[in-house]
C-alpha cells in the first residue's frame, strides 16, 4: 500500500531524509517514531504529495506520486487521509460544516453530504454534536472532528501526524483507540509519534528515524 525506495529529501544542503526505505501493507497499522527533528513529519509530508523527494521513489497503492504531474495529485490525495496536531479547524464553523468541507471540495452531492458526515461522526463518537460550533470543543472532540474530516471520503490511507500531541492522558488514548478502530475496518493507518506509553498500550509495528534514517522495530507485547 505505501512503499518508500531509498528516498532522499534535502533541503539545500542539509538531509532531512536520508536513504529511507520501507512499506506498510494493505489494512496494516504502523507507528512511525523518533526524535524531535528526525524527518516523521516530512516523511509524512511525502506520502500526501505536500513535498516532492529529491531522490528516491514514493509509491502509493503501486502509483509512484513523486513522479505525477501537479494536476494528478488531487486524485491521489482522495485516497489519503490527513490528521495534524493543531487539528486545523474553521473554529467558527460547526462540526459538521468541518467535516463536510472535505467532500465539497471533491464535489459531493448534498444526498453524499447528508449521509456520510453523520456516518464519519458516528464512527468518531460525535453523533448528535453536527450544530456546535468547532471553536467551543475541547482539544480531544476537535481531535475526533479531524479524524471525521480526515476519513469522511473512505480514504485507503490514514495519515495522523502526532494526533495527541496537545492531548492530556485519557483524551490521548480516546483518540488511538478510534484510530485502531478506523484501522480495523480495513484502512492503513501511519501514526508519527513520540509517545512510548500510546505505543505500549495500543502495539504496532513501528519505524523509527534517527537523523533521517530509518529503522524498523517490532511491537513489544
Amino acid at each position: 500500500m505505501i512503499r518508500l525506495y531509498h528516498v532522499v529529501k534535502s533541503y539545500g544542503d542539509r538531509d532531512a531524509l536520508r536513504d529511507v526505505s520501507f512499506h506498510v501493507e494493505k489494512g496494516e497499522m504502523v507507528y512511525l517514531t523518533g526524535p524531535s527533528g528526525a524527518g516523521k513529519s516530512t516523511l509524512l509530508k511525502l506520502l500526501y504529495g505536500a513535498e516532492r523527494p529529491t531522490s528516491g521513489k514514493v509509491l502509493i497503492g503501486g502509483t509512484d506520486i513523486s513522479q505525477l504531474p501537479a494536476g494528478n495529485l488531487p486524485m491521489i490525495r482522495r485516497n489519503v487521509g490527513v490528521v495534524f496536531q493543531d487539528f486545523k479547524l474553521l473554529p467558527m464553523r460547526t462540526v459538521a460544516a468541518n467535516v463536510a468541507l472535505a467532500l465539497e471540495v471533491i464535489g459531493a452531492s448534498e444526498e453524499q453530504l447528508r449521509r456520510r458526515v453523520p456516518a464519519v461522526l458516528n464512527i468518531v463518537g460525535l453523533r448528535g454534536r453536527e450544530d456546535t460550533v468547532a471553536g467551543v470543543l475541547s482539544g480531544g472532540e476537535q481531535q475526533r472532528v479531524a479524524i471525521a474530516r480526515a476519513i469522511v471520503n473512505d480514504p485507503a490511507i490514514l495519515l495522523a501526524d502526532e494526533p495527541t500531541g496537545n492531548l492530556d492522558g485519557s483524551m490521548a488514548v480516546e483518540v488511538l483507540e478510534i484510530l485502531q478502530a478506523i484501522n480495523l475496518r480495513g484502512t492503513t493507518v501511519l501514526v508519527a509519534t513520540h509517545d512510548i506509553g500510546l505505543m505500549d498500550r495500543f502495539p504496532h509495528r513501528k519505524l523509527r528515524l534517527e537523523s533521517g534514517r530509518a529503522v524498523s522495530e517490532r511491537p513489544r507485547r
